[in-house]
């Protein structure tokens, strides 16, 4: 029988992960971010799916211009994915995204 390690509770926007929680499902979408129609229905589409929280990709100024209005629309609360400007993280939290994925490895000095 598998046991649980204890770990704390966390808040990604509503979402409750860690602790004693549910496990919760995380997709990611895979389309050109600043297209906003078509992101914004496709985290609608992994949301019926079951999706509990999305990642999004925010590698330009053009994707970081999409986020509000796909933060506003979005079903479910929103990660962004940050890779290589520290400038898009500090953008996508204004945006109002629930959550940060950074890759240390190529976030520059």
């Amino acid at each position: 029988m598998n046991t649980r390690n204890k770990t704390k509770t966390i808040h990604v926007g509503r979402v409750a992960i860690g602790g004693q929680t549910k496990v919760v499902i995380q997709s990611m979408t895979n389309t050109l971010t600043e297209d906003v129609t078509k992101t914004v229905q496709q985290i609608k589409d992994l949301s019926i799916l079951g999706a509990d929280l999305v990642r999004v990709a925010i590698p330009h100024q053009k994707a970081l211009a999409a986020l509000p209005e796909i933060v506003e629309k979005s079903a479910v609360p929103l990660v962004a994915d940050i890779h290589f400007d520290y400038k898009l993280a500090i953008g996508a939290i204004e945006a109002g995204v629930a959550k940060l994925r950074i890759n240390p490895g190529n976030i520059g000095s």
